[in-house]
């Protein structure tokens, strides 16, 4: 376990080799990452592989044999290798074992770069199937960020979460007892508007809202009188997890997702789960996404 920091103009950020997460964002020194106050939660932005949220049951049979694996998977809990780290980036890279295979028998590669550039950090997730079977998976970030931003004299109900048009979405209600989506159940959340007031009442009751195909894959946490905020932009997600913990917790997620968890509809065929990307042997994917700060 180690903490990496990258740093370049007016940005900085910090990333633990425990997980390959962020731990701070900063911009002007200003912080814009939740610090992991376990009174609300103790997570700040962990990588998630090969799943994204639950399985039903915490299991599903795949080609390759069982899957037994907690919510949003083990690369959150692992410790990476450090590659490459320069003064603007850093590299981890996690390899498969003996203990990821008794879990979810397949090997790969995953490496997780963080660059800041521009005032802006990217993350990087970049796959490689390292095994002679097809390996499937989902994967995503989980990113969670001060609300109110830090030193800013406002409540969490002063924020909003913006898109970049007008749209009309209703989301899919959770299960939460067991962590698992019923998408023939749905919460209207935006009616041919551009936003949406962040509240704890509504996360209470409904706990993850998740949004699909959202336009020009960005959004915001922008607070209305103070104008800082976050913008997530996140080509190459079709999903979108927005997340804050019950007991008005001042912080609040967005998550770019390429799947989700297995929902209501679904077997519990691993490959079959809604966004599974299903890996050729020796073949890569990656996705990136951008946090700007402002």
């Amino acid at each position: 376990m180690a903490i990496s920091t990258i740093k370049r103009g007016h940005i900085e950020a910090s990333v633990d080799s425990l997980g390959a997460h962020l731990t701070s964002l900063k911009l002007d020194g200003r912080e814009y990452l939740w610090q992991g106050d376990p009174a609300w939660w103790s997570g700040q932005a962990p990588v998630l592989f090969p799943i994204v949220g639950c399985l039903r049951g915490d299991a599903a049979v795949s080609a390759e044999g069982p899957v037994s694996l907690k919510r949003h998977g083990f690369a959150r809990l692992l410790e990476h290798e450090l590659l490459d780290e320069g003064r603007g980036h850093v590299t981890y890279e996690l390899n498969s074992t003996d203990e990821t295979r008794a879990l979810y028998p397949y090997d790969f590669k995953l490496n997780m770069t963080y660059t800041v550039a521009n005032d802006a950090l990217e993350q990087r997730f970049c796959v490689t199937n390292t095994g002679a079977a097809p390996l499937p998976f989902t994967l995503g970030g989980h990113p969670a960020f001060n609300v109110p931003v830090a030193g800013a004299d406002e409540e969490f109900g002063d924020y909003e979460l913006r898109f970049c048009c007008k749209w009309t979405y209703a989301s899919p209600m959770m299960d939460l007892e067991h962590g698992l989506w019923d998408f023939s159940r749905r919460l209207s959340l935006l009616d041919n508007a551009r936003s949406m007031m962040l509240d704890h009442a509504l996360f209470d009751r409904v706990n993850t809202l998740c949004f699909e195909d959202v336009p020009q894959r960005s959004a915001a946490i922008v607070g209305t009188k103070s104008g800082h905020g976050v913008a997530v932009d996140f080509d190459g997600f079709d999903y979108l997890g927005v997340w804050s913990a019950e007991g008005e917790a001042p912080f609040c997620c967005l998550e770019p997702w390429t799947g989700v968890a297995t929902a209501a509809d679904e077997s519990d065929v691993f490959e079959e789960k809604r966004g599974t990307v299903v890996l050729a042997p020796g073949d890569v994917y990656e996705r990136a996404f951008t946090i700007r700060p402002f």
